[in-house]
């Protein structure tokens, strides 16, 4: 493991939960949710129920879980809310942990990349029609 010092550690934490809109979700081997915490609002998750089948309570969980052992990451999925989420998954004793943080502003950042980038390309097709000519 890495040799961190705990001033950075703190630092990195209180970043994440006041930049992240962190959200966490526990759910049973069996495919139960246990525990919950953080700001699900923010992603639409509002209505949970203790001891009910996660998959039918939040749908993208569905065929994910439970895990064989290994993490799962899932960058930028959007939300019914508009926001968008880079989504952990990872097992560990308890039962599979669920984490959302925001990935809102890299989502708007990759958007705007992607529309430069096209206008770049349109702008070389405009050109090479007008020498062509």
């Amino acid at each position: 493991m890495l040799d961190v010092p705990t001033s950075v550690i703190v630092y990195l934490i209180t970043m994440i939960l006041e930049k992240s809109s962190l959200a966490y979700l526990l759910v049973s081997k069996d495919g139960y949710l246990s525990t919950w915490g953080g700001n699900l609002a923010a992603y639409g998750l509002n209505e949970l129920h203790e001891g009910e089948n996660v998959s039918q309570q939040i749908f993208f969980l569905e065929g994910l879980l439970p895990l064989d052992g290994f993490p799962l990451f899932l960058p930028r999925m959007k939300t019914d809310y508009g926001l968008c989420a880079d989504v952990h998954i990872f097992p560990s004793d308890e039962g599979d942990w669920v984490l959302l943080l925001d990935a809102t502003l890299d989502e708007m950042q990759i958007s705007i990349i992607q529309q430069q980038a096209n206008d770049s390309v349109l702008l070389h097709e405009k050109l090479t029609r007008i020498l062509d000519s």
